[in-house]
Parts: C-alpha cells; sequence; structure tokens
C-alpha cells in the first residue's frame, strides 16, 4: 500500500511542470482592471477595444475588473485602491481623471492610461518621450484645428458655441484650441462651462440663441449628457458637431470628425499586451493616432435636412460615414 502512495505521489510531481508549462504557453491568464470615468459609447468603445485586441493576441482567457466611477473622484480613487489590492496585472484608466487616480494609487503595478489629451499637463509623465515610474499610455490629442475648420466649411458660421468642463484638464486644453482655431478664422467664440453633467442643458440654453453652431470637444461630462445639447440646439435651430464619431451616427448631432475610439481601445490593449510580456512601463513613450485611417468624418444628411442646411458637395464626399434617409451608407 505504502509502495503505491509513494509512486502515485512521483507520478504527480513529474506531471506537475508539464501541466503548468502547458497552461502557461496557451492560456495566459492575466487579470486586467479598466476604470472609465463615465458610461457613454466613446469610453464604453474603448473598453471593449482593449479586450478585443488583448484577446486577438493570445489573452483570451484574461480576467477583467471593469469599473466606472460615474464622474466621481471620490469613487475612481476607490477603484484604485481596489485594482492595487487586487494586484491586477495591469491597471487601465479610461479618460484623465481616473487615469489620475490610478497613477496616484497605484505604485507598485503597471497603468496605463487611455484617451488622455494631455498627459504631460495632468502630471501622468514628465514628457512625451518615455514613461513615469510604473506609468505609460495613449493620448487622444484630436485635430481641433481642422474639425473647427469644417464647421466653418458648412458656410454662414459667424460664431461657435462651446460648452466643456472646467474641471476637466482635457476639456480646458481643448476649448483654448477650440478658441485658437476660431479665432485665426475670425469667428466668434462663445464659451460655457459647466462643474458636472447635470449642469449641461442650461450651460446649452445659455449660448443656444446666441451662435450659429455649437462645437464639442472630448468632454467626457459634457458627452454623458448629449442627448440634452442636440435638444436644445435642435429647438434653437443650430447644429451640433462634435469630435467624437461613435456616438455621431444616432444622436442627432450634424457630424463628427475625429477618432474611431473603437480603434483608439484596439491600440490601447496592444501597447498593454506589450507590458504584459515584459516591457517597463517608464521606457514607452505616450502613443498617438497618427494614421490617417485613424481619422472619421461622420455626416448625418437627415439632421441637415431637417436644420435647413445644405451640406457642401465636397464634404460630403470626404465623409467615411453618411446617414440619410435613416440609414448609413
Amino acid at each position: 500500500m505504502k509502495k503505491i502512495t509513494i509512486f502515485a505521489l512521483v507520478l504527480s510531481v513529474l506531471a506537475m511542470p508539464v501541466l503548468a508549462g502547458g497552461q502557461s504557453d496557451e492560456e495566459k491568464t492575466v487579470k486586467i482592471g479598466i476604470s472609465k470615468i463615465v458610461e457613454h459609447p466613446a469610453l464604453n468603445a474603448i473598453e471593449q477595444g482593449i479586450q478585443d485586441e488583448l484577446a486577438a493576441l493570445g489573452y483570451a482567457d484574461a480576467e477583467y475588473d471593469l469599473q466606472n466611477a460615474a464622474g466621481d473622484m471620490n469613487t475612481a480613487s476607490q477603484i484604485a485602491a481596489m485594482f492595487k489590492m487586487e494586484k491586477v496585472d495591469v491597471a487601465v484608466g479610461i479618460a484623465t481623471p481616473t487615469a489620475i487616480a490610478l497613477a496616484t494609487g497605484i505604485k507598485d503595478q503597471p497603468v496605463v492610461f487611455s484617451a488622455v489629451t494631455d498627459p504631460v499637463g495632468a502630471g501622468l509623465v514628465d514628457n512625451l518621450e518615455e514613461g513615469k515610474n510604473n506609468v505609460t499610455g495613449i493620448s487622444d490629442m484630436t485635430p481641433v484645428q481642422m474639425q473647427i475648420g469644417i464647421i466653418a466649411d458648412l458656410g454662414n458660421v459667424k460664431s461657435i458655441g462651446h460648452i466643456y468642463s472646467s474641471g476637466e484638464p482635457n476639456a480646458v486644453k481643448l476649448a483654448e484650441y477650440a478658441e485658437e482655431g476660431c479665432r485665426d478664422r475670425g469667428i466668434e467664440f462663445v464659451a460655457a462651462t459647466v462643474a458636472n453633467s447635470s449642469e449641461v442643458m442650461q450651460a446649452a440654453a445659455s449660448i443656444a440663441n446666441k451662435v450659429d453652431a455649437i462645437y464639442l470637444s472630448t468632454d467626457n461630462t459634457v458627452f454623458s449628457a448629449l442627448g440634452s445639447v442636440v435638444e436644445v440646439a435642435t429647438k434653437a435651430g443650430i447644429p451640433v458637431f462634435t469630435a467624437d464619431t461613435t456616438s455621431a451616427v444616432d444622436s442627432g448631432v450634424l457630424g463628427a470628425y475625429g477618432f474611431d475610439y473603437y480603434k483608439l481601445g484596439r491600440a490601447t490593449g496592444k501597447l498593454v499586451a506589450r507590458i504584459l510580456e515584459g516591457e517597463d512601463p517608464a521606457s514607452i513613450p505616450t502613443q498617438f493616432m497618427t494614421e490617417a485611417s485613424d481619422l472619421d468624418l461622420v455626416l448625418n444628411l437627415d439632421v441637415a435636412e431637417a436644420l435647413g442646411l445644405s451640406i457642401p458637395d465636397a464634404l460630403v464626399k470626404d465623409a467615411t460615414t453618411v446617414v440619410k434617409d435613416g440609414k448609413v451608407q
């Protein structure tokens, strides 16, 4: 009896390295914590893109802890503390506030930021050429000058209204660029600031009758109340143009020019995989979406018709996505 037991034990010990090695090579089981500041289509698309890219790269069995801070920084800090306690392999912060919360609360695990417009200004990194300790990531700096130019190309636009969150560094920086873009084209820039999403409708109402169009950047606080902006603008008979193509098809906006945020998520997933494979975040510079194929122009001709606007043919020709008669073309 004793000989049989020892023999079985020896067999099990001999088998262990083989089984363990096979599991490591094939499954690449890891735990990823993803924290986003609010729930809206662009940030959801990034979240999905990260998971799809990691699955494509061999991490199909990765475990995810998906968290939403619901616009609250205290909650974002609590999420960071939870990721630290769980010892996630990589913590991903989608948007500036959540990225800052992760970088502040986690010092001994990799932190990747995504959709952060100005990572240096936010203090996440010291420069764009390298990461900072355990932190690196991807910027979503959008072509603001080109976006303002497209609105100007609509014709008879002498003033542009802009609603942004005064407490979100991304939004403040983009507002500065938008004002500069308007100034360069001799267009009046009319700004309205908000502290949270509940103030967005009132801010839209305060400028709707003073401007020829409303421009929205990738401001998470404002985008979480996009419907209220569209509602106010539609009643005033003016178009809304945004930097977020993800929510442009069926939200009632006239158009959008910017990144496909799902692609940004896939790029973030690639970066996470590099770190999982052993690269040091401190050695990885901030990534940017620089390919022409990364940018999309979405135009909704149904919205244009409802507002009595005629979109220049050249602009329609340049669009990657056109909505007409309720269909995406």
